[in-house]
């Protein structure tokens, strides 16, 4: 389900009354297969263990670098991100940052940390700014998704929910398969929600490429209440990511349902980022 922010954003205290999303229910431990359950399994502390992965690659440009983080850092101290909070039965959540490129190149930004009010949103929007902007060379969506599934084992809170929250401006050019690492992912009871960045146009130095929110739909995102949020304009980005995180954190999704990633065939081949450096570089 494509999210435009173009058309408007969607505020915690309209979410809420409104008849265009629904909650989406936790999922429960006991049913994941082979799995011991621990203390940590059994009483969940948080209502939400949100992975944020956030593109670095040479097509995102130092302009958008710089507002992505501020839109990340504007969210989380925002009115409506801290009245999301309170929705849950824990009132607070368990967040971690990194940024990705190549399938080997992952830098965590923040550690999990807690976040139940001002405070400690605050200490998290300063940790995201004070880190000097990367670029790194490839996009690697699947090596994004291998980094984060880990990371829900180290995290010391367990939540109702576990999230990876992607944003990118390109297809998977670099590692295995996106389709393999999201599949893995979902086996985990892992929810993966997409932010596709299509802010320029397509080109050939950058290897964007058309209905890059057709290909996160059907090759990146999946999970119960799995949904995206697409940014088309540049002055809307830090609305996109705030709508996104208070739809997380609340525990929304759009109310219309959303096909099963196995019940349909993809609209774009989920292959077409390594075709297209295959064709361009030959390797």
């Amino acid at each position: 389900m494509r999210w435009y922010v173009s058309i408007g954003v969607v505020f915690v205290a309209g979410v809420l009354a409104s008849g265009d999303v629904a909650g989406i229910a936790a999922p429960n431990p006991a049913s994941q297969p082979g799995q011991r359950l621990t203390e940590k399994e059994t009483n969940p502390s948080v209502d939400v263990e949100l992975v944020i992965a956030v593109d670095v690659s040479y097509s995102m440009d130092m302009d958008e670098l710089a507002i992505q983080r501020e839109g990340y850092a504007q969210a989380i101290v925002s009115k409506e991100f801290l009245q999301a909070l309170k929705t849950g039965p824990n009132g607070k959540i368990a967040v971690t940052y990194f940024e990705w490129a190549a399938s080997s190149d992952q830098k965590i930004i923040i550690p999990w940390r807690v976040i139940d009010g001002p405070e400690t949103a605050d200490a998290v929007a300063s940790e995201i700014m004070k880190t000097p902007i990367r670029r790194a060379s490839r996009t690697s969506i699947s090596g994004a998704i291998n980094f984060a599934m880990p990371l829900f084992d180290e995290n010391p809170h367990r939540g109702l929910r576990r999230v990876i929250d992607i944003s990118g401006d390109g297809p998977n050019n670099n590692g295995m398969p996106v389709v393999t690492a999201r599949d893995a992912a979902l086996e985990k009871g892992i929810i993966i929600n997409g932010l596709p960045i299509m802010v320029k146009e397509p080109s050939y130095s950058t290897m964007d490429i058309d209905n890059l929110d057709y290909y996160y739909e059907d090759c990146v995102i999946g999970g119960p209440g799995s949904f995206v949020v697409t940014i088309k304009d540049r002055d809307k980005f830090k609305e996109a990511i705030r709508t996104k995180l208070l739809l997380e954190v609340a525990g929304l999704r759009p109310a219309r349902p959303v096909v099963p990633v196995a019940e349909k065939e993809p609209r774009v081949s989920c292959l077409i980022g390594e075709k297209i450096w295959q064709d361009r570089w030959g390797r």
